[in-house]
């Protein structure tokens, strides 16, 4: 079991993983990154605190859930190389973080969707170039201020808790997500379907397919970033519950996992919340 937490000023972030109850190994990776671009005070006669805060506050943090694919092998290879292949690039992006306007942000946006690229190419070419080798979900969000930059591909996802209300801000790269958007099945035929679950894309994979989003997080809100092993065996409605009665995002991350363990722990669980609060 790992665990880390980050302190930020108004954002209060944890990330929990957990081997669960039937798998063997990990193939679950997490991780949280401060990117700062902040000023130093080495001497003033200035009283302004909040001032002084603002410049000592960091201006983004990275979160990254990955799940290496089973069934293939090196999952947990592909899972690790993936998430250290976006800290090792996006690190270029940071640069874009300096006055943030809309053509930056579309620069930023490109530069993390070119990190999951680059990390696809890679795993891609170390598995022999088919496709065929170890593969990974991943689900990425760079929070700056109070608006959160999404990168997904995979059936790994994030949600955002809002006035005690769990909206799903991803859509799984599966058969059964597909099929319901197509609307070919049913919700019930995509739950039932022994094909429901099969990715069409991965990192790593035949297929790479990133999608992007964003989404602007208020006081109160929860970000919460998970693997597939805490929704195949918790409820949407559980969640929910659990988050909106959370003290604090390291406690949230503990319940939810128990709760997936409690539930079966039939798969790696991964959890990372971000808790949004009211400025001093």
């Amino acid at each position: 079991m790992t665990e880390a937490a980050v302190a930020a000023t108004h954002v209060d972030v944890s990330g929990l993983t957990d081997v669960g109850r039937r798998r063997k190994t990990n193939e679950d990776h997490f991780i949280v990154v401060s990117l700062q671009r902040a000023a130093e005070v080495r001497q003033t006669s200035l009283t302004d605190s909040g001032l002084l805060e603002r410049l000592r506050s960091q201006e983004a943090l990275l979160l990254v859930v990955a799940d290496g694919v089973g069934g293939r092998g090196g999952g947990d290879i592909a899972s690790s190389a993936a998430v250290t292949g976006l800290v090792e690039y996006v690190g270029q992006a940071a640069g874009c973080l300096h006055d943030l306007d809309i053509d930056r942000e579309h620069e930023f946006l490109e530069q993390l969707e070119r990190a999951v690229r680059n990390a696809h190419h890679h795993l891609l070419t170390e598995g022999g170039g088919r496709g065929q080798g170890p593969a990974t979900t991943l689900t990425m969000a760079a929070l700056v201020g109070p608006r959160a930059y999404l990168i997904h591909v995979g059936d790994s996802k994030a949600y955002y808790l809002r006035r005690g209300r769990l909206r799903k801000l991803t859509r799984d790269h599966t058969t059964g997500e597909y099929m319901v958007d197509a609307g070919a099945w049913t919700e019930e035929q995509a739950r039932t379907s022994p094909v429901s679950g099969n990715l069409f894309s991965a990192l790593g994979g035949e297929e790479l397919i990133v999608s992007v989003g964003l989404v602007d997080l208020v006081p109160g809100d929860v970000l919460l970033l998970c693997t597939d092993g805490l929704t195949n065996d918790v409820p949407d409605a559980r969640i929910e519950e659990i988050l909106g009665r959370a003290e604090d995002a390291a406690s949230a991350c503990r319940a939810l996992v128990d709760e997936a363990l409690a539930g079966g722990g039939s798969d790696n669980i991964t959890v990372l919340v971000t808790r949004m609060s009211s400025p001093a």
